[in-house]
């Protein structure tokens, strides 16, 4: 009986330090990912002169009737005013449209286009289903080798360190316009978040889904769908 005791008490202890010991890592990797990053963020004015290949616009919620949601369409609109600025005349509509009934990319395209960006200038990177998965195929897919990434600020840490990790040049402007609804679950969320990539930026495996390259100095309509 001593025998049980000792070896449950032992596993507790263990239990414990592990927890412990996940809880310190996932601070001082969120630590790390937000300094190392942060001079990265820059303004709308500050992009102008970083002559990037695109703009990369990354996707979040579409709502059922296909609009998109606050957090989109702030990214959409923060992604056509630099656009419009000439930080860059390509821009990359990088999200999830894995599946024919979740469709972000087309959402994002439809919406930049009936306010004015010409169709040819804007690219749907339609495997966009994770961060990393977008910033990989925005360098060896779209062949960007400079970009300015747009996303909320809590997202661009994770996003940049992707990019820097994957060779990429890259400069992050941030998408808050308004306050959003069940931010604080997202922070959450976004400090995991911050910890997978973290290590996915160590070991940089392929995206789920490659293919052939399609050049951003070309035409955006080669990516629409057929």
């Amino acid at each position: 009986m001593k025998k049980i005791v000792k070896v449950g008490i032992f596993i507790s202890k263990a239990i414990i330090s592990l927890i412990i010991l996940s809880i310190l890592l996932t601070i001082f990797i969120n630590i790390h990912v937000k300094s190392s990053t942060e001079d990265m963020i820059i303004s709308a004015e500050e992009s102008l002169d970083k002559d990037a290949d695109c703009i990369l616009v990354l996707g979040a919620g579409v709502r059922r009737d296909g609009s998109p949601s606050p957090m989109l369409e702030d990214r959409i609109l923060t992604g056509m005013d630099l656009y419009n600025k000439g930080v860059s005349d390509r821009l990359i509509m990088s999200g999830d449209h894995s599946t024919k009934g979740y469709d972000e990319v087309n959402t994002m395209k439809r919406y930049a286009v009936e306010r004015g960006i010409p169709s040819e200038h804007v690219f749907m990177d339609h495997a966009g289903i994770s961060t990393y998965d977008s910033i990989y195929r925005a360098k060896e897919i779209f062949q960007a080798d400079k970009i300015i990434i747009v996303t909320q600020q809590y997202h661009l840490y994770r996003a940049l360190y992707t990019a820097r990790s994957l060779g990429i040049e890259a400069y992050g402007v941030s998408a808050d316009i308004r306050v959003y609804a069940g931010q604080d679950l997202r922070e959450i969320r976004e400090k995991a978040a911050r910890v997978k990539d973290f290590f996915m930026a160590i070991f940089k495996p392929n995206p789920k889904f490659l293919g052939d390259t399609i050049p951003v100095s070309g035409n955006g309509d080669t990516t629409n769908d057929n």
